[in-house]
């Protein structure tokens, strides 16, 4: 089967901050090395080797820009799980999905995601340990999932590998309204694992599993190898970042 992609890239109806401050109508728009981050992430997915790519917007840039990559538009649902499940549904599995504002994205995170998924997932999701993240990004301000087996920060790499992952796609809105407050995930799972999350003995990995489990299907943690692969573009202070280490990369000889 050929994998595709789907880079989510809409809109919650205003310009933030980091829109005004760079003066575009969408975050996916702000450049880094002169290259909008849209235009980042279609090109760390085409170097992973992933030919059939999916831009999910609803703002007429984005979208310009989008036909201009050669990717096919989707108009974006009100909310990233309703896009999700759109994308899901014209595109069908296995699906990797992504966002416009992973401007660090490499080919090789989206090659070990792939890869360090088990043939028996349905589902799985990269996150990044925090010693991995201080030592690539020491001082970066992320919201950290809290485990017994130590502190987590989403990726922003999602895998649907197989047609039974449309089952999370009905819970996935809840994970999306708690995804600062992981205890009530847990609660979702029922009191025995909610018990050992209190407690501090629920590692990420039985967490995701138990997640699956009670909703019909398989779904694993991956653990990424980079901690830069927690990094997004949520503040001016992580643009900053990235244009820093984007400008390193450069000056390294190695990819923007």
């Amino acid at each position: 089967m050929t994998l595709s992609a789907l880079i989510l890239a809409g809109s919650r109806g205003e310009r933030d901050a980091l829109c005004q401050a760079e003066a575009v109508a969408h975050k996916a728009l702000i450049e880094v090395e002169g290259v909008p981050l849209l235009a980042r992430v279609h090109a760390a997915l085409s170097a992973a080797g992933i030919e059939r790519i999916a831009v999910s917007c609803s703002d007429a840039e984005v979208a310009a820009l989008a036909r201009r990559l050669n990717c096919t538009v989707l108009e974006a649902a009100p909310g990233p799980s309703a896009s999700v499940a759109q994308g899901f549904a014209a595109l069908g599995a296995p699906l990797l999905v992504t966002t416009a504002d992973h401007a660090l994205l490499r080919p090789q995170w989206v090659r070990q995601f792939i890869a360090d998924t088990p043939a028996d997932a349905d589902v799985s999701i990269m996150l990044a340990e925090r010693h991995k993240v201080d030592i690539a990004l020491p001082n970066s301000r992320r919201t950290w999932l809290k485990f017994a087996d130590g502190e987590w920060s989403g990726c922003n790499l999602f895998y649907l590998a197989h047609a039974r992952a449309k089952a999370a796609l009905t819970v996935w809105s809840e994970v999306e309204r708690n995804r600062k407050r992981p205890w009530k995930i847990a609660a979702r799972l029922g009191v025995a694992t909610l018990w050992l999350y209190l407690r501090g003995r629920l590692t990420l990995a039985e967490a995701v599993a138990r997640l699956g489990r009670r909703i019909g299907i398989e779904a694993r943690a991956v653990a990424a190898a980079d901690g830069l692969a927690a990094v997004d573009v949520d503040k001016l202070a992580d643009l900053a970042d990235v244009r820093r280490i984007a400008a390193e990369r450069r000056a390294s000889g190695g990819l923007g």
